[in-house]
């Protein structure tokens, strides 16, 4: 990454900007010990620019505002649209009708990459080309640190899980022509499955087994699969990390195994995972004991950023280039921009302290739904295996009718409780022109409905508190048979607590 970096034209002039004889003429306005006290400060600055230019890695202690912005400032006056004097005769010349458009992106015009490359320096826009070239290094640093040590590459695509997934799967279509199937451990979730769709393939899903409350890998049904279509007709498994309970993630390192036994790639979906180290955990002893080639994993859910990115990683750093050289045009700046200022402005002490009250917060968030569930006769859904996801019987409900299984979601969406899933049973969709029975409860059958609540990233104690208030109200109207609509207004007592409540969302619905 150093040399990379090092030959991107002009980085020295990044740590230069205000040079030594520009201070020398400003002690001709100011005295010179003020000029030599703000020069010291401007150092400060600088030293952490070169020490992020030199070591391409996500810096230890958090960056203020002022020294970000300064750092893209710096940056955007290295693109040619921002030069003194440039004239641009070209069809795409970064210029930029709204100046309130230049200024949310930092005056950051031209993207990244090439024509023909997502990762490629562009000649008239080496403050953007060193701002990919940075993000990428320094977001594989913290997938290192989040556990999968021996990740050798990954880039930052402008696309969120679904379809960079897709430009995984049309890449492999190169390498092997022959094949038309992905082998799919099923999971109910409509974008990793469209994304097979949409790269042409056809999926072969793999029901889900039973054991005790968690839905787990039919590894049997993998390896009959594969015996039944051909290794070489397969193009690759499509495994998954990070899901809803009371599915568990799959059982990653087997299917690895089986992979390098039968030389068939591996994706994995780890769409929310690097927050887990379960998670991250899983893929290192896949690639470590088989065979992993990608793992996808979305920006927003696991760095806190808007939606509309995802980090394609792996541990063969020429195939991870390949990918990148599949994604046609050149693309938006905009995700590895929104990732780099949050992990200038986190540093790895930050993000590590976030990791760590996630954990804390599954923990508090699984013993609080215990308790509220045992009050109402049902009970927490035993799912050691899943790190992050949670879910609770709705026996009683479902028994009174599955509209009241229905009522309970759309009682808590009135009351602005998110991200909760409540799963009723039997209810079949087709995605795609497949059906599936049961969808959302990753099974044909499961032996309840039930709620889904998952402890993400950034959620806070308030949350947890504020979500089971208003759980446990719904649940007490619900048994006292109270008549309350899809398009009720929340009650009066709630309105207080909902300004109090920090929204830490996690996206679970399509």
């Amino acid at each position: 990454m150093r040399t990379e970096v090092r030959s991107l034209p002009g980085w020295s002039s990044l740590i230069s900007a205000m040079n030594a004889e520009n201070f020398q003429s400003s002690e001709r306005l100011v005295n010179s010990a003020y000029v030599r006290q703000g020069s010291q400060g401007r150092r400060a600055h600088e030293l952490r620019l070169r020490a992020l230019l030199e070591q391409g890695k996500c810096p230890e202690d958090a960056w203020d505002e002022s020294t970000v912005e300064l750092f893209l400032h710096e940056l955007a006056i290295m693109d040619s649209n921002n030069f003194l004097g440039n004239c641009g005769v070209g069809e795409r010349e970064g210029r930029i009708a709204s100046g309130l458009v230049a200024r949310r992106h930092y005056r950051l015009i031209h993207g990244i990459g090439r024509s023909g490359d997502i990762s490629a320096v562009q000649p008239k826009a080496a403050g953007s080309s060193l701002l990919n070239k940075l993000t990428n290094s320094i977001v594989l640093d913290v997938i290192k640190l989040a556990g999968v040590k021996t990740a050798a590459s990954c880039f930052v695509v402008p696309m969120a899980t679904g379809m960079s997934l897709t430009l995984c799967f049309l890449t492999l279509r190169h390498k092997r022509p022959k094949a038309k199937y992905i082998i799919w451990p099923r999971i109910d979730q409509k974008s990793c499955f469209k994304s097979m769709i949409t790269a042409g393939f056809e999926p072969v899903v793999i029901e889900n087994v039973l054991e005790g409350d968690e839905l787990r890998t039919d590894l049997k049904a993998v390896e009959a699969k594969i015996q039944d279509l051909g290794a070489d007709n397969i193009l690759c498994i499509h495994s998954t990390t990070s899901c809803f309970a009371p599915r568990v993630p799959d059982r990653i390192e087997e299917l690895a195994e089986i992979c390098a036994k039968h030389d068939i790639p591996h994706i994995v979906n780890n769409a929310y995972g690097v927050q887990s180290s379960k998670c991250m955990h899983l893929i290192q002893q896949g690639a470590r004991r088989g065979r992993i080639d990608a793992f996808v994993q979305s920006l927003d859910k696991n760095f806190m950023v808007p939606v509309g990115g995802a980090v394609i990683a792996g541990f063969n750093g020429s195939f991870i280039q390949e990918i990148s050289k599949m994604y046609p045009g050149r693309a938006s700046a905009s995700p590895s921009l929104d990732v780099l200022i949050t992990l200038l402005t986190l540093g790895t002490k930050g993000y590590q302290q976030l990791l760590k009250e996630r954990k804390e917060m599954f923990s508090y968030l699984s013993s609080e739904m215990k308790k509220l569930a045992e009050v109402y006769n049902e009970r927490l859904l035993d799912t050691p295996h899943n790190p992050i996801s949670l879910a609770i019987s709705l026996k009683e409900l479902d028994e009174q009718s599955d509209a009241a299984v229905t009522q309970l979601g759309s009682m808590l969406f009135t009351r602005q409780v998110s991200g909760a899933r409540v799963v009723s049973l039997g209810t079949a969709q087709t995605v795609s022109g497949y059906t599936f029975k049961s969808f959302m409860s990753h099974a044909n059958k499961y032996h309840c409905a039930y709620l889904n609540a998952a402890s993400a990233i950034g959620m806070k104690k308030e949350d947890v508190d504020m979500f089971l208030k208003r759980l446990d109200k719904c649940l007490k109207a619900l048994r006292k048979g109270k008549n309350i609509g899809m398009d009720s207004p929340p009650v009066h007592e709630d309105v207080s607590d909902m300004e109090k409540c920090s929204n830490a969302e996690e996206e679970t619905k399509d």
